[in-house]
């Protein structure tokens, strides 16, 4: 009892620890747990770069549940802004003629500025026309003036010569290119490829980092038409006049500069859309394959590791796992009481069977206890065991799903099984080492008992009082109580007494019950009552009158018990009697039936079933002593 009672106790803290547990971990958001069982919340570790990683999870989870976009968006465009080289046109606009003196220039183009619009295109066309040489003899196409040694003469031919036509065709080739290279085609292309690059950023975002493309087109155009109207506008000016020294203004360099600044953010900018279409590649080749079940898994792990181990969480967690370890250690415990108490009942239960056996075989019992065996349960240690009866053993609990095999709910009658509570009762009590300190309370033990088995009950009670401190014996069965009184020897009933409980008001109280007095039975009572009334001790007629019937009746129950069964009534069994007279089963012959008849005459005058007026009924002291007389007679018969 005392490792089975350790046991208990431990699986108590177990339970209550469960109860504690159960408590941690409603603690525990629900909504935190992401689908994940209390334990595997709890054991989540820290993870590093926690929200970067949810980041990445959630992208890669938005890209697998929309593959095929991700599988059509294209990648971002790098932008291309066409560079600003005036060198050449500088050039150009510097160009002159190395054998026309500068003073002789100015006074050609003052003789031109002289002439008018169209003068200089009408003075190149006169010069052409003219002789190779400046002889006296050749004259001006214009005026056929004699222009042998004209001071100007040469300075025309080298102002209209092959040179200045090449400087013209230079300036008009400057200028042509400058106007392919100003053409606004780049600028749309530009805007076309940021405004789609815009797009695509706000697409690819959820799925990876893209950089902020940020250029201020407006800014381009605006500083590149500077540049261009200010080029095509000096070329122009150079076109018309190719040997003037030509500057570009100011501003058009400071426009360049601006431009050339704008070059080498789109430069960088390149460099980031070049890293984030590697990274857009990585997106698609991983959605491609993607299993959007097993990311969305990981996102919640992750989801749920950053819970875990945010402070108030962590807390609940810390409480939850200390109560877990706690019973951890309970357990352990708990582990060792029971092989304690299994050790404990592998040496003493087959000591037990002997024992119960033993008292089974002293209460004349059918059958005997085979295979006691332990068995571990909630509430505690039991144990199983086999009921052989005519050598065919029966489980206690029957066969496991067969509810109309044989076991002890239906094989062993409510006796049998008082009986065998008995044997497990006193075997338990010869292994109780300190049994002459034991006050030892029996309740009811005979209910259900046999007559046989009441007396070996009642003797083993006798033994036992013998051996321990005290034996407490309560019953509603007097003829029990009687026969346990009466074996005990006279000497040894002063250290004995018998307690009876009676009402008294609302309650109830203990008082010493006469055991002899009612140890008698109502037929002897009855009888002794008739006798005292005879031998003319007095009494009350009344009272004797009406004890006539019933003390016949008693007699004739246990004279002819197998005629006069029990539930039946006297007048019936007169009745079977007065059938049976003079025949073979005889129960009265025809003079002891006469006297049963009148005796029965005169006693169902004194009988409530018989005369509603009984209570009123005369009693002549002469007629009942005679009836008394003739009664206690048929009762000797």
């Amino acid at each position: 009892m005392t490792l089975n009672q350790q046991l208990q106790d431990l699986v108590g803290e177990v339970e209550a620890h469960n109860r504690a547990i159960r408590m941690a971990a409603e603690q525990i958001p629900a909504a935190e747990l992401r689908g994940l069982s209390v334990d595997a919340f709890c054991a989540l570790p820290p993870e590093p770069n926690v929200d970067a990683a949810i980041e990445a999870a959630e992208r890669a989870l938005a890209a697998a549940r929309e593959q095929a976009p991700v599988r059509t968006t294209g990648l971002l465009q790098e932008l291309r802004i066409q560079a600003v080289d005036v060198g050449p046109v500088t050039e150009s606009l510097q160009r002159g003629l190395d054998d026309l003196d500068i003073a002789a220039a100015a006074r050609v183009q003052a003789h031109l500025a002289e002439l008018g619009e169209g003068g200089e295109a009408w003075v190149a066309d006169g010069v052409h026309r003219m002789q190779d040489d400046d002889q006296p003899g050749h004259s001006c196409p214009f005026c056929a003036q004699d222009l042998g040694g004209s001071p100007v003469l040469h300075h025309y031919r080298a102002f209209f010569g092959d040179a200045y036509r090449d400087l013209k065709a230079s300036v008009a080739e400057s200028l042509a290119a400058a106007t392919r290279s100003f053409r606004q085609d780049f600028l749309l292309e530009l805007e076309r490829a940021v405004g789609g690059n815009a797009e695509r950023k706000q697409f690819w975002s959820r799925f990876c980092d893209v950089p902020d493309i940020e250029l201020d087109t407006e800014d381009i155009g605006r500083h590149w038409a500077v540049v261009a109207e200010a080029v095509l506008a000096a070329l122009r000016a150079k076109q018309a006049s190719p040997l003037e020294a030509l500057e570009l203004p100011r501003e058009v360099f400071d426009s360049i500069a601006v431009l050339q600044e704008k070059g080498r953010q789109v430069t960088a900018i390149n460099a980031e859309i070049v890293a984030a279409n590697e990274a857009i590649r990585a997106v698609k080749a991983a959605a491609a394959g993607a299993d959007p079940a097993a990311l969305h898994s990981e996102l919640q792990r992750l989801l749920a590791a950053k819970a875990r181990h945010t402070p108030a969480i962590s807390l609940l967690c810390d409480a939850y796992l200390a109560e877990k370890a706690a019973k951890l250690l309970t357990e352990q415990r708990r582990d060792q009481a029971r092989t304690a108490l299994t050790n404990y009942r592998t040496q003493i239960f087959p000591t037990y069977q002997t024992a119960i056996n033993r008292y089974l075989q002293l209460f004349g019992a059918g059958f005997r206890l085979e295979r006691i065996q332990a068995v571990n349960n909630r509430g505690g240690s039991a144990c199983s065991y086999d009921v052989v009866i005519n050598n065919t053993a029966v489980s206690i609990a029957g066969r496991a799903g067969a509810p109309d095999s044989h076991g002890f709910h239906n094989t062993l009658s409510a006796g049998d099984r008082n009986t065998l509570a008995l044997a497990f009762f006193f075997a338990s009590l010869d292994q109780c080492p300190r049994l002459n300190d034991k006050v030892v309370v029996i309740d009811d033990p005979v209910s259900s008992l046999d007559d046989h088995r009441c007396l070996t009950t009642t003797q083993e009670i006798r033994r036992l009082s013998r051996r321990a401190a005290q034996v407490i014996v309560l019953s509603h069965s007097k003829p029990f109580l009687c026969t346990l009184w009466e074996g005990v020897p006279q000497a040894e009933r002063a250290d004995r007494a018998a307690l009876e409980l009676i009402r008294q008001g609302s309650g109830s109280v203990l008082r010493e019950w006469d055991v002899t007095r009612e140890c008698v039975s109502e037929h002897d009572r009855r009888h002794a009552l008739l006798r005292e009334y005879l031998e003319g001790n007095g009494g009350n007629g009344r009272v004797v009158a009406e004890a006539i019937r019933p003390l016949l009746e008693s007699f004739l129950r246990v004279a002819s018990p197998q005629y006069f069964i029990p539930g039946m009534l006297l007048g019936p069994f007169r009745g079977l009697c007065e059938q049976r007279v003079g025949g073979a089963q005889e129960i009265l012959d025809q003079h002891h039936l006469d006297e049963l008849r009148d005796l029965i005459e005169y006693s169902n005058r004194f009988h409530h079933d018989t005369n509603a007026a009984w209570q009123a009924e005369v009693v002549n002291d002469a007629e009942l002593l005679g009836f008394v007389r003739r009664t206690l007679a048929f009762a000797r018969r």
